[in-house]
């Protein structure tokens, strides 16, 4: 028998370099320093050990942008370049362009100094008013799978490690850090985990981020079944676990469920008391080396420990024409009566701009995917740029768009105080252009050291026009607003109403006091001028019958999807549909623009001529936008999402908000599966998207019979018939029609974008191994693709089904 010595040799060997240069220092660790390793140092750091040579990594927010950076001690920074939103991305249904996207915001990662992008976000979009939709991809596994894929190849081609999040089931906002999600495991293996399979197995993302939420009863921070049998056990995933943001609630539960690495740090539940659990024997060190050695693996993967900082580039205009490209394919054009767009510029004299949205243009939902971007094209100013003197463009807002008054913005002096009393002189200033601050885990600048201080904000206050404003200030500690030296309002009032002159200079000042210990604060100052609503509505549709054309650009107001709380109701916020409904009547000539990224109802949907949906399109959004009003882009995005009638027919309808507990009790039935099975008419639904040309199917070929463990191939030709160039996407369907358990009565297998020509056609091939057939048997615990018919269908979306043929699997 060989020597112990000797067998260790062999295996030393048998190791990659990286394993090597792991174990290595392993080998060298103390307890103490292994448990630092497993928490955060701060916000967005891992912590050091600095007696080996190992750095920390920073991570930072997030999908569709960077938002931190190394070299400010983790707080958030910019500009970077914001690109349109996850939602977005996969509308695009082009996972090739979204490898691209996520290969630039490595590059924007590495310039900011970090090495961990917090994305992507592949939760199923499971009910319409969950407030994080605008992040996700799609009510479809297959489809949220492939662009998460894609994105996740694209982040780690340039040595960036992607946190594929938000593992599993974190489907709503209401009650996130607490809600159990109740799930049955077919549910659970159908719809909520293919996704995470699909990017683990193929892209292997190099961290995962479980959810805050309880998946039937355990926290997904410690759930063994989850991130040890399944995740690590059944698909290989050879990467670091981590928590969401204080989402670890367990020392030796979370550490033997497959929890390594909590996060943010200075740790809670694991450091010291981990330490302790290990000399209690609670905890046997081993299980401790084995998430140690995947915080190191992470760190030997994205360069850090060779202590050569990556090259990265932010905001360049490569970067920036490649989210205009990602916006231009993500848009979808919902309706086009008598073939209104694209404008005809020949014709056309005049235009009717008309909504808040054409000069309050969002370019993301809020919380955490939040960028802060070199600058925003607004939708006006991109439509007057691209017209010119051709064609007269007026402008009126017609109603306001808020639900809190709009952050006030401007040139603000900024200063902050090391006490909580605005005394002395202050520890930092700086110049903000809003007055919308938080910090989390963090104080406002490093050089404010004391958790209790204080900070002031001033300006001249100068108004356009004389009338009434109203003010309102909201924040986690004591604030007040002043004007000319007299409180106005305070935090916890309600807002106020005053009346200003234009041409008149305010002494403009708001201060905050903050007279604890607790690492967070935020104060945020609205202001709105206050005309009188009904008149608004009527200057908007005189304007719009006076014009050739009439645009509503409509949407949600700044954080109205955001996460942290779900969206109320699926209606337009404010008189939006008044104001459309007015401007549809004055003018049938009117386009729609909606800048939102889930779906609304549309009451006036029969009375306009055309809709087009921007999603949240990042800043250069309107651009692409204008371009497709315009005709230089044709559209190509297809919905990811069903929008529904009404709220009443969604598939979740019956089983949310839940109080402590949700029921996914619509099982399997989640987005286009629900309708088809109910039989329930969609506003518009999953994979719908139309084009300014027409495309035809034909010359299909697919095998009548297909042998057990054979994949099948399918071809179908695609030919451009109209007079444009254009992208159309094929979509495959799955139709099983003698399995045993009750199955959905198609469900997305693959698809295809290919761009045409007018008058060329291509032949589109699909492949369709054994699992796309099969369902999840739980008593059999197994997928399990049962011999008999199945139909295959192919179309322009779910409903526009083109082709269709059987074959019979043996």
């Amino acid at each position: 028998m060989p020597k112990i010595t000797e067998r260790v040799g062999e295996l030393m060997k048998q190791l990659t370099l990286q394993d090597q240069r792991v174990e290595a220092l392993v080998s060298q660790l103390t307890l103490k320093e292994k448990v630092a390793l497993l928490s955060g140092l701060d916000i967005w750091r891992t912590v050091p050990i600095e007696r080996l040579g190992i750095p920390s990594i920073t991570m930072t927010d997030g999908p569709h942008g960077v938002r931190a950076s190394r070299h400010e001690a983790g707080r958030p920074v910019g500009p970077t370049t914001a690109f349109p939103t996850g939602v977005s991305m996969a509308s695009t249904w082009n996972p090739d362009l979204i490898e691209k996207a996520a290969a630039a915001l490595a590059e924007e990662t590495h310039a900011m100094g970090c090495e961990v992008l917090l994305g992507p976000c592949v939760n199923i979009v499971r009910h319409p008013l969950a407030g994080r939709n605008f992040e996700a991809y799609a009510e479809d596994p297959y489809l949220a799978g492939r662009i998460g894929t894609a994105w996740v190849k694209g982040l780690q081609s340039q040595g960036v490690a992607a946190s594929l999040k938000h593992f599993a089931c974190n489907n709503q906002e209401f009650e996130r850090f607490r809600g159990n999600s109740v799930v049955d495991e077919r549910t659970l293996r159908e719809i909520y985990l293919p996704q995470f399979e699909m990017v683990v197995k193929e892209a292997k993302p190099w961290t995962v981020m479980c959810s805050y939420n309880r998946i039937n009863g355990v926290y997904a921070s410690q759930h063994n079944y989850l991130l040890n049998d399944i995740l690590r056990g059944e698909w290989g995933f050879d990467g670091l676990v981590m928590s969401d943001w204080a989402a670890n609630h367990t020392i030796v539960e979370s550490v033997q469920g497959g929890l390594d690495l909590e996060m943010p740090g200075p740790a809670k539940y694991y450091g010291q008391l981990l330490e302790e659990a290990v000399a209690n024997w609670q905890i046997e060190e081993p299980v401790i080396d084995a998430a140690v050695r995947r915080v190191l693996k992470l760190i030997v993967r994205t360069g850090r420990l060779d202590g050569k900082p990556a090259a990265g580039s932010v905001n360049t205009i490569e970067h920036q024409q490649l989210a205009r490209e990602v916006a231009a394919e993500a848009m979808v054009l919902l309706k086009n009566d008598q073939a209104l767009l694209p404008l005809d510029l020949n014709a056309i004299k005049s235009i009717a701009a008309i909504g808040p949205g054409a000069i309050e243009w969002q370019i993301s939902g809020g919380g955490s995917a939040r960028v802060d971007p070199l600058y925003v094209v607004e939708p006006l100013t991109a439509l007057k740029a691209k017209l010119g003197d051709r064609v007269t463009v007026e402008y009126a807002a017609g109603c306001d768009n808020y639900v809190e008054l709009p952050t006030m913005r401007g040139e603000f002096k900024a200063e902050f105080f090391n006490n909580p009393r605005l005394e002395g002189a202050p520890a930092a200033t700086r110049f903000e252009k809003a007055l919308n601050a938080g910090w989390w885990f963090a104080t406002p600048d490093p050089a404010v050291t004391s958790r209790q201080y204080s900070a002031r904000w001033s300006a001249k206050l100068n108004v356009p026009r004389t009338g009434r404003y109203a003010f309102g200030v909201g924040s986690t500690w004591d604030a007040q607003v002043y004007l000319d030296g007299r409180v106005i309002v305070s935090s916890g009032q309600p807002d106020i109403v005053i009346d200003l002159e234009a041409g008149r200079d305010y002494d403009f000042k708001a201060e905050m006091k903050k007279a604890n210990d607790v690492l967070a604060a935020h104060v945020r100052v609205g202001m709105a001028y206050q005309p009188d609503p009904d008149d608004r509505i009527q200057q908007a549709a005189e304007l719009a019958a006076r014009s050739d054309v009439a645009i509503v650009y409509a949407g949600f107001p700044e954080n109205f999807e955001t996460e942290g709380v779900d969206r109320p109701h699926l209606d337009l916020t404010g008189r939006q549909n008044e104001l459309i409904a007015a401007v549809a009547a004055a003018n049938p000539r009117t386009i729609v623009v909606l800048n939102v990224g889930s779906p609304v109802t549309m009451p006036w949907v029969n009375e306009v001529a055309a809709i087009v949906l921007a999603y949240y399109p990042g800043m250069e959004g309107a651009i692409p936008l204008t371009n497709i009003l315009c005709g230089e882009v044709n559209p190509s995005g297809k919905l990811t999402v069903s929008y529904p009638q009404a709220l009443k027919d969604t598939p979740a309808f019956n089983n949310y908000p839940g109080q402590r507990s949700v029921v996914y009790g619509e099982g399997i039935f989640v987005g286009y599966r629900h309708y088809e099975l109910r039989q329930i008419e969609p506003l518009f639904p999953f994979g719908h998207g139309l084009s300014y040309t027409t495309f035809e199917y034909s010359e299909w070929t697919m095998p009548e019979v297909v042998k057990r463990g054979e994949n099948v191939k399918v071809y179908v030709k695609v030919k451009n018939t109209g007079k444009v160039a254009g992208k159309e996407v094929a979509q495959l369907y799955v139709s099983d029609k003698q399995a045993s358990l009750q199955r959905p009565t198609k469900e997305l297998k693959g698809f295809a974008k290919v761009a045409l020509q007018p008058g060329e056609e291509k032949m589109i091939s699909f492949e369709l191994n054994e699992r796309a057939l099969a369902y999840y048997n739980p008593d059999r615990k197994a997928w399990v693709a049962e011999p008999g018919e199945f139909e295959v269908l192919i179309g322009s979306s779910s409903q526009d089904i083109r082709l269709k043929a059987k074959f019979e699997l043996r």
